[in-house]
């Protein structure tokens, strides 16, 4: 994860929520030290380990984060994740801002280890650029901490020829041609087919990366045996949980989900204040 990047989203998150200052916050005149603890409510998979520690450290370098686990590990009701110890008001000061990432992240971590189990080694999870504007990079952080793997991350690392892009070209040769005329040797091209004509153009064509768009898992099988050894191939397009068995077993090499990302359930993660530390 780039640490800079996330010291920036997180002072610009803070900086939202808390504006001009803790109204509520600030009504606490004494600098009294509390500790609190991070609990779960539910079971899945903690992801956000350095959203808890950098965010508190941003809005007090004297509070103490303590975790008791790491990014990856299953939780479960009741199970204390971190103690956290510090002046009251900055505690209470980052609860809400801390609180929405850890649940939000855990939440696509779960769902993510849920495919990954249905998938059963078969084939690879990944995520797609369906990510909530400006959390990509800790969005795509929590696939990863759920076992899953990365797409592309933006349009900038690879290329990619969608329906609407082809529409441009006489053909997928073209494209390709196109693409390799201007582009270094390092960017991988994929290709999105929706028909069998489509894929056998793709390979000929020397696509490195053929995605199978709203395909069912028969007509991949089918258009698998067009495609060679060296071209990686990927299945995509409104594939669900109770799907994934059946498209792990095509023969695919990935998965991609856009419902990791884009309509997850946050896990239910709480901040219970314990009480004032004794002198």
């Amino acid at each position: 994860m780039n640490h800079l990047l996330l010291k920036k989203q997180l002072q610009e998150f803070l900086i939202e929520d808390i504006g001009t200052g803790d109204l509520s916050a600030d009504l606490f005149h004494d600098e009294t030290e509390i500790t609190a603890s991070i609990i779960a409510k539910e079971s899945g998979i903690f992801a956000g380990y350095e959203v808890l520690t950098l965010g508190y450290e941003l809005i007090d370098p004297s509070i103490q984060t303590n975790l008791y686990i790491k990014d990856g590990d299953y939780i479960e009701p009741g199970m204390i994740l971190a103690g956290i110890k510090g002046r009251r008001k900055s505690i209470l000061t980052g609860e809400r801002v801390l609180l929405n990432l850890l649940q939000r992240l855990s939440g696509i971590a779960t769902v993510t280890a849920q495919a990954v189990s249905l998938a059963n080694g078969r084939t690879r999870i990944c995520d797609t650029r369906k990510t909530t504007p400006g959390l990509r990079m800790l969005e795509k952080y929590a696939v990863r901490c759920g076992g899953g793997y990365n797409h592309r991350f933006g349009l900038y690392d690879t290329v990619m020829f969608k329906d609407n892009h082809l529409a441009g070209f006489s053909s997928i040769q073209e494209a390709l041609e196109t693409a390799r005329e201007k582009l270094g040797h390092t960017i991988k091209i994929e290709v999105e087919t929706e028909t069998e004509e489509q894929v056998i153009e793709a390979v000929s064509a020397g696509a490195d990366i053929i995605m199978f768009d709203n395909c069912t898992p028969e007509e991949i099988i089918q258009r698998l045996k067009h495609v060679p050894q060296g071209i990686v191939t990927e299945a995509s397009g409104g594939i669900e949980l109770d799907a994934i068995d059946a498209y792990s077993r095509t023969g695919v090499q990935y998965i991609s989900l856009g419902f990791l990302t884009h309509s997850n359930k946050a896990l239910d993660i709480s901040l219970n204040v314990k009480g004032a530390v004794k002198a």
